[in-house]
């Protein structure tokens, strides 16, 4: 597995063990994070073992994403006890309104390339879109991270995805993600390290990585990297810090390659209830729709939004449809004020906020009854997810899902366009 990205970023943080896949070690965390609905579990954790106090308050982030505004007493309760414990122990606090965190941690610049990131979420796989060795544990590895600022790991099987081509006009990374568990199945790869090559990198942007970095954790993947190139050390450049090209070397030595050609990719979906039942929209459309959701940690970014409007403008949202519009952080919700974006959703009669995961979890702000049919942009679509144990939940991307709120049915977005 030399000359990884993967190799690459865990030899510098290795303190006990051989980096060989398959191995146990240990290794130096950069940086730890969990959410409210984490949070109380592994402050839990922590309370129970006799210590409370992190190994460098700088280095944990706490976002309150989940639960928020809080819906709940119970919710309400959980926050309140994170909430005293982060701000008694200095560390990097976002409280409510703020965002997803895994939005928020590169809005911000928390997380940089090169890092070792351990957060207690599954979707911490995102932060791989910056080149960061970003994973999901529970909460107890997340105490111990937390505590200590080391934890263990597997060393995962490096296997390359090389892309080429580029998107056709209304088709995005979603599409391409869900057309990867289609035709590999989820858990295809358990405990693997995906990293992405090839020319088409180029033509993506940090958003687009996001989202294929989140959903790499529906494929089983320990992490899902891009290396930092010219759009990372300009993405970066843009929030004023400077951050170093990291990228596999010529010969790198992974365990198995995939080739994707983006320039053949169409709108996909995956239908209830399993990620990896996917199928082009063109198969399935007509399905009728009671509620479309864009929005969470895979599809809540600017650019999601703005293919949602492109679709919208000028038109309304089918009065049998509910749609609901969340932005991933405050900060892309503003950028789409500035925009124009948040009055176009609006007048077409979408309900528009930011910041909360809302109905990807069937947390709130909208979740599903009895027999309903939901269409959203979020990762996952098992059943009971999105509320109602009898709903039903397909997933695409924002240009379907627009398309799909204007007919009041599933539909290829490609005609709009």
């Amino acid at each position: 597995m030399k000359g990884t990205l993967t190799w690459k970023i865990l030899s510098k943080h290795v303190i006990d063990g051989r980096l060989e896949p398959g191995e146990i070690v240990t290794v130096r965390v950069d940086k730890v994070l969990f959410h409210d609905l984490t949070g109380y579990h592994v402050i839990e954790v922590m309370e129970k073992a006799g210590r409370a106090k992190p190994f460098d308050p700088k280095r944990v982030i706490v976002v309150f994403d989940h639960l928020v505004p809080p819906p709940t007493v119970r919710a309400a309760e959980v926050q309140q006890k994170t909430r005293k414990w982060a701000l008694e122990n200095g560390v990097v606090f976002r409280d409510v309104g703020h965002g997803i965190m895994h939005q928020v941690v590169v809005d911000e610049g928390l997380i940089r390339p090169g890092e070792v990131v351990i957060g207690a979420d599954s979707h911490t796989n995102t932060g791989g879109a910056v080149a960061a060795f970003a994973t999901g544990m529970g909460a107890s590895d997340v105490a111990y991270a937390t505590l200590f600022g080391e934890v263990w790991l597997r060393v995962p099987e490096p296997v390359e995805v090389r892309l080429t081509g580029s998107l056709p006009d209304g088709v995005t990374t979603k599409d391409l993600v869900l057309k990867m568990l289609g035709d590999k199945g989820a858990g295809f790869a358990n405990y693997k390290a995906l990293e992405f090559t090839g020319p088409a990198l180029k033509t993506l942007s940090i958003e687009d990585r996001m989202t294929v970095s989140n959903m790499t954790t529906e494929m089983g993947a320990k992490v899902g990297l891009f290396p930092s190139d010219e759009t990372t050390i300009e993405y970066y450049k843009s929030l004023g810090i400077d951050v170093e090209r990291l990228e596999p070397d010529e010969g790198a030595e992974y365990t198995d390659r995939l080739e994707y050609n983006l320039s053949e990719l169409e709108p996909m979906v995956a239908i209830p209830y399993r990620v990896d039942n996917v199928k082009p929209v063109r198969e399935v459309e007509g399905v009728e729709v009671d509620q479309v959701f864009i929005g969470s940690c895979t599809n809540g970014r600017l650019s999601d939004l703005e293919a949602a409007a492109r679709i919208l403008k000028g038109r309304r949202v089918h009065p049998r449809v509910r749609c609901i519009v969340i932005a991933a952080s405050r900060k892309v919700y503003e950028e789409a004020l500035r925009r124009g974006i948040v009055e176009v959703l609006t007048e077409a009669g979408c309900l528009v906020t930011w910041g909360t995961c809302g109905p990807c979890i069937g947390g709130h702000y909208g979740v599903l009854g009895p027999g309903e049919v939901g269409v959203f942009t979020t990762n996952r679509n098992f059943r009971g997810r999105t509320g109602h144990p009898t709903a039903k939940t397909y997933l695409v991307s924002p240009y379907t899902a627009a398309a799909t709120a204007v007919e009041g049915r599933l539909t290829d977005p490609r005609k709009y366009l």
